[in-house]
């Protein structure tokens, strides 16, 4: 009993699978987590050391290089960045593709082991290194909590109680504060009463420090108990600071410290980091989710729980979504149901249009139970719903019909013919159940590259490759399992005289039409060829001109403005000018609300967004608009607007991304030793980018040298004085900016102590030649010109980059986000001009941004397609114990390239990363409809029938299940067009596949004559 008999004759297994699919995916499906993107690793790991006072190249060669030394020793690493600024290193460190989110916690360890075995060979002064491995946490839930009218530390003790009320939400992973302020408790103390009094400052600060410090005490034995001895005297309050006596031994003058200072707490002078919110001071809150969680589910319970505590939120104080990613998911999920609902019912259309009701009615039922009964192993596997796998569902349609019609068609054919409906049923079963797997598997592996794929890039469209395997072998089950048992339902056995003429099933006004095409390019079979050579090299031309694009950017209404001020520019400042351009953007009647960020990037509230290191001369604006089509335009007088009001600011305008990004999407990289010479070559590449015409956003990561004030101290009279250059160093500290004496303890925190001048006292630029200094030797204070008669104006490199340990500047550019020409467009024109810059011996450039990424997600694609190509090649060798014959199927493959560039050129979408995945897909569905052709016409050849009649009855016969086929697949990705990430594959299938059923059904059938050698036979000849 054939398996097709089988189901049919065992109804209530095929009604138990049929409930299984049915019930059990539904079930599954509710039960799926939801997602914006698929879940992806960031393999970043941050190590951050500061060493106060040091100078960037002090800090990059006495705290970076040490640290990048150790770090090497890791197997694991792919790219170690740097960057080196006064007091503070950063080193990003990325590891290789190829380790998962299950390696990294063991890396990770490991990597904070070998930093600290290097911390204790770091110089005096610097801090033990911090690593960060949460660098990627995507924070889906980004909320803005404002105050108008309240103090910060009324703002910020409401933030700090939300926190704790939201932690405790299952499904909740982490919550992250920004635009927090460091409290202090300031000691600000006057040289001029210090000077009358003759105490040196130094005594002071020890006082602090001894006063407040935690020592043991001992402990003794009373009797039979062990009591702990815990001496009275420290500070329980800011205020008894103030009464600290700060007489010398041995003086008769009771002094405290209130005489001769104020002592109160407050917030960092200098942040690291700002938020404003709609032009008001913020703080943000970063709420990201457990793994595996549906984040819809969870962003309800997150917003239950907020109305919830709305009565405790004081009247004035406003909370306010910068990013819903649970809203989001929530839309995009729909939509993507949508599209694959009316994906659905656009192919049982096709169906009912043009194969009858219930043959439509038949395969669209086995449609939905495949598409459903998906969900069970999606779930078994842990594949979210997500932008990839809900697409992956669409692009499988067209396909997951495919096994259906053929066994259709066959079982009506067969009936047509005299047989009986289970006859049908397995003789068409038996005769395509191998050749359907081989071709489905052949249609698989066609997408094994991208699952097999170790880049990110891989990792991020992995999900595709899972849901086709899983629906294409589900397909290829119902197909020769229940299909066979429904058409026994549906389909009414019609009773014939066996000495009646055999009505032909291929009499109707399409096959007419196909017979004559077929036979005019068999006819002129050399012709025939001739064309597809031509064609084929003018599609190759044509491709040349088509626009090529890594990743489309989103269309979600937000969008971002880089502000980069000069080099050196004080973030108070940086926040000011700031200040002034969100007042402009708020007066935008398109603009909804506006976040931004001073000092750093934001926190990651979405997969694809790369957050700026800390740099007090930047700012970003996330600008949320009404419509997305409302962007551009703003973004345009954006643009014009802050060119004319903010000369001093150079803006980068960029649109939130889809797939990975970097941060320029054009990068040269200069290596080399001296920085005087990676100035100068950068110089010259980025003049190249200022005179092209469509280059924008022209810059360099070293950015500008800053200026440096430099006392110059005489050791001479320094010594006689008694005062050495830390002495100086630390004088000139606390009179310009404070210095960190010590920790005040107040319960669970720990606030640093600042003493530093009065305001009317402070030190600014022009005060120098008027500062003093204690001298231990003359026991009073001197003019500190005494020991640095005056100082120089210099220039450093503020900042200094190194990749993989070399010292790197790379030229950042990009193409015009608002234009028509793309970032590899603008690429190709400068490339070479670059590249002809000559290097010194010893320096070298290498290309990054768009360029290295794009490679870098094509190298891992294509370097395991070799082996998923040649294991298609064996399947189709071993499907048909022949050569010859697969290569009739295989010469085909590259004809797909007219429709590809066709389709692209018609509709100007651009060939990226998706547009590749397309194009593997097509190889599949080609490979996959001319296997079954070929198989049929083996048959006919086999029951006897004239090899040239076999092949040309054998077209004719495949006509309608290979256009259905391709039609409800061409039309299936119709709702796929108004997508952003996947318009360019949409294109690429459709009309790909498009041409490639003419191949099929026309071209495969010419080639396998001439390969085969057969004479031709006119039309009229064959019956």
């Amino acid at each position: 009993m054939s398996i097709a008999e089988y189901f049919v004759k065992n109804r209530i297994i095929s009604w138990l699978v049929t409930l299984i699919l049915g019930l059990g995916g539904a079930a599954a499906f509710t039960g799926l987590g939801q997602l914006e993107d698929p879940e992806y690793t960031i393999k970043d790991a941050v190590v951050i050391t500061s060493y106060p006072g040091a100078s960037p190249q002090q800090v990059e060669e006495e705290v970076t290089y040490k640290l990048e030394l150790a770090i090497t020793q890791l197997s694991y690493i792919d790219e170690i960045k740097s960057i080196s600024t006064a007091g503070l290193s950063q080193i990003t460190v990325t590891m290789q593709n190829k380790y998962d989110k299950h390696d990294l916690p063991q890396i990770w360890d490991e990597l904070r082991r070998k930093v600290g075995d290097v911390a204790a060979q770091l110089p005096p002064g610097a801090s033990t290194p911090l690593v960060n491995d949460d660098f990627g946490d995507v924070f889906g839930v980004l909320l803005a909590f404002t105050g108008k009218g309240y103090s910060y530390k009324e703002l910020n003790d409401y933030v700090d109680f939300v926190k704790r009320e939201l932690e405790v939400i299952p499904g909740v992973g982490k919550i992250n504060l920004a635009g927090v302020l460091s409290e202090q408790v300031f000691i600000e103390i006057s040289y001029k009463k210090l000077s009358a009094l003759g105490i040196s400052p130094d005594t002071i600060y020890g006082l602090l420090n001894q006063q407040n410090a935690v020592a043991p005490a001992g402990a003794f034995r009373h009797d039979d108990e062990y009591i702990r001895i815990y001496s009275t005297g420290e500070f329980m309050d800011v205020s008894e600071l103030e009464n600290l006596i700060i007489a010398g031994a041995g003086s008769d003058k009771l002094v405290y410290l209130r005489d001769v200072a104020d002592v109160y707490r407050g917030y960092e002078e200098v942040p690291s980091n700002l938020y404003n919110f709609n032009n008001q001071q913020a703080i943000t809150m970063g709420i990201s989710f457990a793994s595996g969680v549906n984040v819809v589910d969870v962003g309800k319970l997150v917003k239950d729980r907020m109305a919830e505590l709305e009565y405790t939120k004081p009247l004035g104080m406003e909370i306010v979504h910068i990013y819903d990613q649970p809203g989001s998911v929530e839309v995009s999920v729909q939509g993507f149901i949508l599209n694959l609902v009316a994906a659905v019912v656009i192919v049982v259309v096709v169906l009912l249009f043009f194969m009858g009701v219930k043959s439509g009615l038949l395969i669209g039922l086995i449609l939905a139970l495949t598409c459903i009964g998906s969900f069970i192993f999606m779930a078994q596997m842990g594949i979210d719903l997500q932008r990839i796998s809900l697409g992956a569902l669409i692009i499988a349609l067209g396909m997951l019909v495919d096994n259906a019609i053929v066994v259709v068609e066959g079982i009506l054919i067969g009936m047509q013919r005299g047989m009986s409906k289970v006859k049908a049923a397995a003789a068409i079963v038996k005769q395509t159940m191998w050749p359907l797997l081989g071709a489905t598997v052949i249609a698989i592996v066609a997408f094994a590259p991208i699952g097999l794929s170790e880049d990110s890039t891989g990792e991020f469209a992995g999900s595709l490759f899972w849901v086709l395997l899983i629906s294409l072998m589900m397909s290829w089950f119902t197909a020769i399992s229940i299909t066979p048992f429904f058409a026994d339902l549906f389909f009414k056995e019609e009773k014939h005289d066996p000495d009646a003429e055999l009505e032909d099933p291929y009499k109707g006004i399409v096959f007419v039409g196909y017979k004559k095409l077929l036979d005019t390019a068999m006819r002129f079979k050399w012709a025939t060829i001739g064309i597809c050579i031509a064609l084929l090299v003018v599609s190759l031309y044509g491709f040349t001109k088509v626009r090529q694009a890594f990743f489309p950017p989103a269309t979600t209404p937000i969008f971002l403005a880089d502000v980069w001020l000069p080099q050196g520019s004080d973030i108070r400042y940086t926040s000011e000018v700031v200040d002034e351009m969100e007042k402009w953007v708020l007066q935008q009647e398109e603009v909804k609300q506006v976040t931004t960020t001073i000092g750093a990037g934001a926190q990651r509230f979405m997969l694809t967004y790369e957050p700026e290191k800390t740099y007090p001369a930047y700012a970003q604006l996330l600008v949320n608009v009404n419509e997305p089509e409302q962007m551009h335009p703003m973004m345009q007088r954006l643009r014009d607007t802050f060119a004319e009001d903010f000369p001093q600011a150079q803006i980068k305008l960029r649109n939130l991304e889809i797939g990975p990004s970097p941060s320029g999407k054009i990068e040269a990289r200069f290596s080399g030793a001296d920085p005087d010479v990676l100035r100068e070559l950068s110089e010259q590449a980025k003049q190249i980018l200022r005179d092209d015409p469509v280059a924008t956003n022209i810059r360099d990561d070293w950015r500008e040298r800053s200026k440096l004030i430099r006392p110059v101290y005489d050791e001479s009279l320094g010594r006689r004085a008694g005062i050495s250059r830390a002495d100086l160093d630390s004088t000139l500290e606390m009179a310009y900016s404070g210095s960190a004496v010590g920790l005040y303890r107040d319960g669970t925190d720990l606030l640093p102590i600042v003493v530093r001048l009065p305001e009317e006292e402070r030190a600014d630029s022009s005060s120098y030649d008027g500062l003093q200094v204690w001298s231990p030797v003359q026991n009073q204070y001197i003019p500190i010109k005494q020991v640095a008669p005056n100082y120089d104006l210099a220039w450093e490199d503020a900042v200094i980059q190194r990749l993989d340990r070399k010292r790197t500047l790379t030229v950042i550019a990009d193409h015009d986000v608002l234009g028509v020409e793309t970032a590899a467009q603008v690429f190709e024109r400068v490339r070479p001009q670059i590249e002809a810059i000559p290097l010194p011996k010893g320096y070298t450039l290498e290309w990054g941004g768009e360029y290295e990424a794009s490679n870098d997600a094509s190298v891992a694609v294509f370097g395991s397609l070799p082996g998923g190509l040649l294991i298609m090649f064996l399947i189709t060798i071993f499907l048909f114990n022949s050569v010859k014959q697969p290569l009739v199927i295989w010469c085909c493959v590259p004809m797909a390239v007219v429709g590809i560039t066709f389709g692209l050129l018609l509709l100007d979408a651009a060939f990226g990363f998706m547009a590749l995945l397309g194009a593997l897909s097509l190889i599949g569905m080609l490979l996959k409809n001319g296997i079954v052709l070929l198989d049929q016409i083996n048959l006919e050849i086999k029951e006897g029938k004239e090899p040239y009649q076999a092949v040309f009855d054998s077209g004719v016969s495949r006509v309608r299940p290979v256009s259905m086929a391709a039609i409800t697949t061409i039309l299936g990705m119709i709702p796929l067009l108004g997508d952003a990430f996947f318009v360019d594959m949409a294109v690429t299938i459709m009309f790909g596949l498009g041409f490639a059923t003419v191949l099929t059904l026309v071209v495969v059938p010419v080639l396998y004559v001439v390969f085969h050698g057969f004479k031709y036979r006119p039309l009229d000849s064959m019956k």
